[in-house]
């Protein structure tokens, strides 16, 4: 009798656990789309004024607009993303080597605040900690999630404001 109610007490729990997991990846997928892409004249101000490796980083990611996104893609490929695969191959590409998942790219690099970060950071988003981000500048963020894939964001306002979580600076 003992060992029937572990079994269902661990089903039960593997259930929530999945559940959980599922609501939020769907949230993830489905965030709103008043999460607003930014205009081009922003986003060049925003390119003009960035140091080099950062400039480089960002401009090899936009070369990604619209990709479409895919959970668990593979960091070799640049036919799909999911959010951790995008920051992995846009900084591979670019001579930094990060690891896979969102979770251990946030416990890489230095810690900034977020009043004081700069192009190129990196922004985390959730508790705990399930997507990221490439900060811009002025506000905004090169990322990719369900629908439109990679797409450009204003982590200002909204339901990335409302989310965010923290940054790491990778770039030396």
């Amino acid at each position: 009798m003992n060992n029937m109610k572990k079994n269902r007490l661990s089903k039960s729990l593997l259930g929530i656990t999945l559940s959980v997991s599922l609501f939020a990846s769907a949230n993830l997928i489905t965030a709103p789309q008043s999460a607003h892409a930014a205009s081009a004249a922003s986003i060049t101000a925003a390119s003009t004024s960035m140091p080099g490796k950062a400039n480089r980083i960002i401009s090899t990611g936009k070369k990604y607009l619209g990709v479409r996104y895919k959970f668990g893609s593979q960091k070799s490929s640049a036919s799909s993303f999911d959010c951790s695969s995008f920051t992995q191959y846009v900084y591979g590409k670019n001579g930094i080597n990060l690891p896979r998942s969102s979770k251990q790219q946030s416990q890489v690099g230095t810690f900034v605040p977020r009043n004081q970060l700069q192009p190129g950071d990196l922004v985390f988003f959730y508790s705990p900690i399930h997507h990221v981000g490439i900060y811009m500048g002025n506000g905004k963020i090169l990322h990719t999630y369900g629908n439109p894939g990679v797409t450009i964001s204003d982590m200002n306002s909204g339901w990335w404001s409302r989310n965010y979580k923290t940054a790491r600076r990778v770039i030396n």
